[in-house]
């Protein structure tokens, strides 16, 4: 087994890394921290979620910092309120036996922007952000980004598929100079392909993790056939099934995800939906009772369970087919994390065996069939 010292992560913080019971680098960790110390150029990373893509990252970041500059030094971009409040809190944890303090701030939506204006004011090395958060921020002039030697997007594919391409596109001009781009993303679809061309070095190290499967293999693919009519009996029978494991059933529609909830609740579960209109104050109090474990399962749309990051979850259901292949990979991706095993169960209707044939070759999986 590879140690972080063989990596080059000075002890300061495998100290931390210890404190936190991380003791082996992960594949995409091994691929990734050494390069990042030695080189300074551009880096394009390919993992799923939950393959310790932030310490791939982090820790090279936290390295490069100058703590005699009162200046952000590193900027990096991911795509929900949850995931930059995660990264910061992480990178903070990592940092905890560090002599010389490393100052992080992170900047989202949904929170009084005078109070991050304020924050801003105070020393700062590293903003963690949100795309439309920053953009507002550069444009109010109160955030300068002008000294970053480091901007790193985080969930690069999950970023444009919530619709942030413009600001990305922004963001990367409003930063050009010498900074090194670092960009990590599950998938590789035709926009991210544009602004690797665009932004980044042609001769930017790429590194895939796992290469052949784009979905995790602890995971259990699985499909049944049914009719719209029964698919709650379908959804009841499995969940009756899984009374010790929490999970995600997704749907494609906000009215989708209410309707199932409020079906689901009335057969006793415990269940909450997660939709997109949501105030961030009742998606936080959602949230923290999924992760908590006072809720068994969260009824999702695919934009509303963008960022979620809950560990241990046994299973994912999808109540239809994702409209986008990518997205399978998303919702499926959220079970099985961190070495742990997961079901991922898809409810079809007769015509669309064709589909799960389509995902099959696609992601090279293998989706077995299943009655329930």
């Amino acid at each position: 087994m590879t140690t972080f010292r063989e990596l080059g992560v000075g002890k300061d913080y495998i100290k931390g890394l210890n404190e936190l019971g991380i003791k082996n680098p992960t594949e995409v960790q091994e691929e990734t921290i050494p390069y990042l110390l030695k080189n300074q150029t551009d880096f394009i990373g390919l993992a799923q979620t939950g393959t310790g893509k932030t310490a791939a990252y982090g820790l090279p970041v936290l390295h490069n910092i100058n703590t005699s500059k009162n200046e952000i030094q590193a900027l990096i971009l991911s795509p929900t309120r949850e995931l930059v409040q995660q990264i910061k809190k992480q990178l903070f944890k990592f940092t905890k036996y560090v002599d010389d303090r490393i100052f992080l701030e992170a900047v989202f939506g949904g929170e009084k922007i005078e109070r991050q204006i304020k924050n801003l004011k105070r020393t700062t090395h590293i903003v963690i952000a949100t795309p439309g958060r920053l953009i507002d921020l550069i444009e109010r002039g109160e955030v300068d980004l002008k000294s970053i030697e480091t901007l790193i997007l985080d969930e690069a594919d999950e970023m444009l598929s919530m619709g942030f391409k413009e600001e990305l596109n922004r963001i990367l001009k409003y930063t050009s100079g010498e900074r090194k781009t670092w960009l990590f993303s599950a998938t590789m679809p035709p926009e991210i392909r544009n602004i690797i061309k665009k932004y980044m070095s042609a001769s930017a190290k790429q590194v895939e993790v796992n290469k052949n499967s784009l979905v995790n293999a602890n995971i259990t693919h699985q499909f049944t056939e049914t009719t719209i009519p029964e698919k709650l009996d379908i959804i009841v029978r499995f969940l009756e099934k899984r009374e010790s494991q929490r999970g995600i059933v997704f749907t494609r529609t906000k009215a989708g995800a209410q309707k199932l909830t409020k079906e689901l609740k009335g057969e006793g579960f415990s269940v909450e939906a997660l939709e997109g209109d949501m105030q961030q104050k009742e998606r936080d109090k959602v949230m923290r009772a999924f992760k908590n474990e006072n809720l068994q399962v969260l009824v999702s749309t695919d934009v509303a369970a963008r960022g979620i990051d809950v560990r241990n979850l046994g299973f994912v259901v999808h109540h239809q087919l994702p409209e986008k292949q990518e997205y399978y990979t998303h919702r499926s991706g959220r079970t099985a994390r961190a070495g742990k095993s997961g079901v991922s169960l898809v409810l079809i209707l007769k015509n669309e065996r064709e589909r799960v044939r389509e995902i099959e070759r696609s992601l090279q999986i293998r989706i077995s069939e299943i009655s329930i």
